[in-house]
């Protein structure tokens, strides 16, 4: 049997996996070097936060993509399959396309490169194929040392929310993970900032003022308008949001759900009005609203409904504590005085994760709870989870979602949440997707 060119590659790659995560962005630069630089000249925004940003991505892309530009999203990790991690007008690159950048990575770069950064680099010969007009970047982890902020002169920067996570690396205080983050601020770019906590807006703000960014737009939680700011207000499952000009102001339903939603709404609306001040926004009103009303992100609250058992079941990548207190918001926000023994809970997260801040305010919603071990990196022990909030413990991810449905009675609703690998391959196999390896980078 012949392998095809694409699967040698992604077995090429994948073999770089060991390697781990070094940050750092010299090796991504000499490797872009050796490809021609298709970063410098790209027109991008770049977008940081320690939750939101790729829902932020995929709105901003989407905004952009409902202006008429072809544009290049780059994010992480992968749900299904690496493909999804490069996307082009909205769509996981096609097979040619990606074994040719992979090839032109694998094959003529420095072979040192670790997984993350051979993806990063063939997004950038992805985007320059492509002939992308503009590129949204998430930032891996953190920021300063990311491999994506080799972008030197981005049209706009953002940074989503900032909240304790991966402190052994970006530092085990709000203001140090703020500064790790702040590290994508440029020189006369200008900058949106979601609702952060004041000591993180501070510490952004200095690095602002250091590096001599643009101006700064500042998201504003149901609070009154002020100067600079986009004020973000969700009641009801509609979204308000609303600015100094026409351009900064939305009305409706957005096709991502929940109050934090609605936060990173206001923060890609920021980045919009900064897109229609270099005139890539020709009618920046209406794109706004079909990009906020289409933009989808797989694996954040997503419904995918059992017909034959006429289930429901929530994936949702939620994965530190902030993300689970949203989730547990919206859930029970999208049932009010819904009864919790129709619910269950597919629950597992990895062991360096603050799962007992997580699991607790999701495990009074459901009264069935199935507690499993997500791949990537080592998963909380089941004894543990199970000690914290009673429930059958059930290793594999597979097995764990047949149980809670079997268990479930027609109109029932399985919440599956703790880890976005987690969801990943629950997503996969409920959809029939053939999937790729997990890979915690």
């Amino acid at each position: 049997m012949t392998t095809s060119p694409l699967v040698a590659k992604l077995a090429a790659l994948q073999a770089r996996v060991p390697r781990g995560m070094m940050l750092g962005l010299d090796r991504v630069e000499h490797a872009l070097a050796a490809l021609g630089n298709p970063h410098v000249g790209l027109r991008a925004v770049h977008i940081a936060g320690s939750n939101g940003k790729g829902s932020t991505s995929a709105m901003i892309e989407a905004i952009a993509r409902a202006a008429g530009l072809r544009t290049g999203l780059y994010t992480s990790p992968h749900l299904c399959r690496f493909a999804e991690r490069i996307r082009i007008g909205g769509e996981p690159i096609d097979d040619v396309s990606f074994e040719r950048s992979l090839a032109a990575v694998l094959d003529h770069c420095r072979p040192d490169l670790t997984f993350f950064e051979s993806l990063t680099v063939a997004a950038f010969h992805a985007f320059r194929e492509a002939r992308v007009q503009l590129a949204v970047l998430e930032v891996g982890l953190g920021g300063r040392l990311d491999a994506t902020n080799v972008i030197a002169a981005p049209l706009c920067t953002a940074v989503t929310s900032i909240a304790l996570e991966h402190t052994a690396i970006l530092g085990d205080t709000i203001d140090l993970i703020a500064r790790e983050k702040a590290g994508i601020l440029k020189r006369g770019a200008p900058v949106v900032l979601g609702p952060l906590p004041l000591e993180a807006e501070r510490a952004i703000v200095e690095v602002a003022a250091k590096v001599g960014a643009g101006s700064i737009t500042r998201v504003r939680r149901d609070g009154a308008f002020e100067p600079g700011t986009i004020g973000a207000r969700w009641a009801g499952g509609v979204t308000d949001l609303h600015g100094p000009t026409e351009g900064d102001r939305f009305h409706g339903k957005l096709a991502l759900g929940g109050r934090h939603q609605a936060d990173n709404a206001a923060v890609a609306l920021g980045i919009a009005r900064c897109l229609a001040q270099h005139h890539l926004l020709i009618e920046p009103v209406a794109a706004a609203f079909v990009g906020l009303t289409t933009a989808r992100w797989p694996g954040r609250y997503e419904r995918v409904r059992l017909d034959a058992e006429q289930v429901t079941v929530i994936l949702d990548g939620a994965h530190n504590p902030e993300g689970a207190h949203a989730l547990a918001e919206l859930f029970a926000a999208d049932d009010p005085g819904g009864d919790p023994g129709r619910r269950a809970l597919v629950f597992g997260a990895l062991a360096d994760k603050r799962w007992p801040e997580m699991l607790g305010p999701l495990a009074p919603l459901c009264a069935r709870r199935y507690y499993t071990e997500p791949k990537g990196r080592a998963p909380a022990a089941l004894g543990e989870l199970g000690a914290f909030a009673p429930g059958e413990m059930v290793a594999d991810p597979h097995d764990a979602i047949a149980r809670a449905i079997a268990a479930s009675r027609p109109g029932d609703t399985i919440l599956v949440t703790g880890s976005i690998y987690l969801v990943g391959e629950i997503r996969a196999r409920l959809l029939g997707i053939e999937a790729d390896p997990v890979i915690a980078l």
